[in-house]
């Protein structure tokens, strides 16, 4: 039990087909015909797999959907690392270039927008523009948005799920190289709360040590309703 959730057990394709189920039917109180939807986590919790698997099941389900991921939109190296390239505060604050995320794939998901949505912007790689093209998202089909620290920006989701670490969960799966990105999720956890905010909890802490585990996804979770959180789910 955690927060008066009961936990059991699933593997991820089995919950990439609930939630894929759940998001046939939901509808934007905005009166967007666009579902925007959240995966929130760390990169130890890979929130970008499940926004995958979750695509795959609406495509089988015949309903449309854009998968984009938040590392795809940082703010060129020149602006992330103007204070050093290990500046926490300019981690949690300064990476993400949230005015491009909503010019460029929120705004067209407006209701009356165009649907037109650019589904990268940013190699953080190369240090360039992607130049990718900009998709068309028909009406009904899904934006599956996925990455870290998300729901401190005000972004106009419909339904959000968080992927959520132990603290001993996180330092382990993270590289040591990134060790100093951790008190930035210390800090979310405390400014944001993602446990209680969000309406779908999903706690992935073992993905298992057996080989390929970590794609069959052996987790705990659970469906029941927890007021006022329309859906809540635990994986470990």
């Amino acid at each position: 039990m955690m927060g008066g959730v009961r936990l059991e057990a699933i593997t991820w394709e089995r919950l990439g087909d609930l939630l894929a189920d759940r998001l046939l039917d939901l509808k934007p109180d905005d009166g967007s015909p666009w579902p925007r939807i959240a995966f929130d986590g760390a990169p130890a919790a890979r929130p970008g797999d499940l926004a995958q698997r979750v695509s795959e099941a609406l495509r089988i389900r015949g309903r449309p959907s854009l998968v984009v991921g938040a590392a795809d939109f940082l703010r060129p190296a020149s602006l992330r690392f103007e204070y050093g390239h290990r500046d926490i505060e300019a981690y949690y604050d300064g990476w993400l270039d949230t005015g491009a995320l909503w010019r460029e794939v929120f705004g067209p998901l407006e209701a009356g927008g165009s649907g037109r949505v650019l589904p990268d912007l940013w190699d953080p790689l190369t240090d360039r523009a992607t130049r990718s093209p900009y998709a068309q998202l028909p009406p009904g089909g899904a934006l599956l948005l996925h990455g870290p620290l998300l729901l401190r920006h005000w972004f106009p989701f419909d339904l959000t799920v968080h992927l959520l670490l132990s603290p001993g969960a996180l330092r382990r799966r993270t590289p040591e190289s990134e060790h100093w990105t951790l008190p930035a999720y210390e800090r979310y956890e405390a400014e944001v709360d993602p446990v209680a905010a969000v309406d779908i909890l999903v706690r992935a802490d073992d993905p298992g040590t057996r080989r390929g585990a970590a794609d069959r996804a052996d987790m705990a979770w659970s469906a029941e309703p927890v007021p006022p959180r329309p859906f809540a789910c635990m994986c470990m």
